[in-house]
């Protein structure tokens, strides 16, 4: 996946990333964090939508492609579309991983690693402060992953 940005790029200043969003979900999208393994309740939701960054709103994962990673937080096995995240090479904490993005508003959304389920055999390990799930209102049953 290239680094290319979207026509509709959305860029705020620092001061407007922090009035809009709460403190974790800043410090997770805008300062590259992490938040705590099993902390957020969307590693663990089961109901059919489209998770949203929680930034700029742009549609990132489908429950469709959600699994249970079994790592605390939630996970998928690819994007809505190549072009709604952005790859870049992280090598922080003195290792080699993937930083994904938002390819909208650059949002730090968590790493993807190449050990996840077919189809695709890769994993997207995102902070569930980074998302904001719009649920699909007609599909009552919950999904079974």
């Amino acid at each position: 996946m290239s680094d290319d940005t979207p026509s509709d790029h959305v860029e705020k200043t620092d001061a407007e990333w922090r009035k809009q969003l709460t403190g974790e979900q800043y410090r997770v999208t805008r300062q590259h964090g992490t938040e705590r393994a099993f902390a957020h309740p969307l590693h663990n939701e089961k109901r059919q939508g489209i998770y949203n960054c929680i930034c700029c709103k742009a549609p990132l994962f489908s429950s469709e492609a959600k699994f249970d990673s079994g790592t605390g937080w939630p996970s998928y096995y690819e994007s809505v579309a190549p072009q709604s995240v952005s790859e870049h090479s992280d090598q922080s904490l003195l290792m080699q991983r993937t930083e994904v993005r938002c390819a909208r508003c650059q949002a730090h959304l968590g790493h993807v690693f190449p050990d996840g389920p077919k189809p695709t055999g890769q994993r997207y390990c995102i902070n569930g402060a980074a998302l904001d799930l719009a649920v699909d209102e007609d599909s009552n049953d919950p999904q079974d992953i």
